[in-house]
């Protein structure tokens, strides 16, 4: 597997290189995973887009200081404060033997095993009106993080986020946009690693999530920049 570390120098060019993560492992075979923080930033995705209330949404977001970024797949906005942990795990498509059902249960219980490193006890599903709702979900109380996959005929990626903090500026930020979108929300729901108990620090939840996404095998790790 490779293992792909670093933060890109702005959203725009993070949102690029999963892009080509995926090409690349499409062209070659060779399983990836990249685990980081993106920048600060309200992603948008398609069901977004297509609402009354989009170009209000957006401008909440940068009102309170938050970059736009539209993401090509489904769902609903996903805050990042800086210290929020994503990861996108890429794999070649082997004859359609490892479904997407088999997908989501073996990373949902990778980032199950990383959330218990860091001591954190997260089960399955989220809280009603939940930031992003969606059927492939952890929650510790409030949700703590949240997986999408997206398939291609060559390779499949499946991603997700983690929140490590920031769990009360998360909703204070995704009220109103979501207000906008005509999307039920309730700030109280947002969880975070630290709010379940343990710690508050994005690197310590980086090296458990590659620990267990990548579990037992070989890595070739790449320093990237820019």
């Amino acid at each position: 597997m490779r293992l792909l570390r670093g933060r890109a120098s702005d959203h725009e060019r993070d949102y690029a290189r999963t892009r080509e993560l995926v090409d690349r492992v499409a062209a070659e075979g060779v399983p990836a995973l990249r685990v980081w923080t993106p920048h600060r930033q309200v992603a948008f995705g398609r069901r977004d887009r297509r609402a009354d209330g989009y170009d209000d949404a957006r401008a909440a977001a940068a009102e309170r200081g938050y970059a736009v970024l539209e993401r090509s797949v489904g769902g609903r906005a996903v805050a990042y404060t800086g210290s929020t942990v994503a990861f996108a795990l890429a794999e070649p498509v082997d004859d359609g033997r490892d479904s997407i059902d088999a997908r989501y249960d073996r990373v949902a219980a990778a980032v199950e095993a990383a959330l218990a490193d860091c001591g954190v006890d997260a089960r399955e599903g989220e809280p009603p009106e939940s930031f992003c709702p969606g059927t492939h979900s952890l929650r510790a109380g409030g949700k703590v993080a949240g997986l999408a996959q997206r398939v291609r005929q060559d390779a499949a990626l499946t991603a997700g986020i983690v929140l490590v903090r920031d769990h009360d500026a998360v909703g204070a930020v995704l009220a109103p946009v979501y207000d906008a979108l005509g999307v039920q929300f309730d700030p109280a729901t947002v969880g975070s690693v630290a709010r379940a108990g343990g710690p508050d620090d994005p690197e310590h939840v980086v090296d458990a999530l590659e620990r267990a996404l990548v579990g037992e095998r070989p890595v070739e790790t790449t320093e990237t920049v820019g």
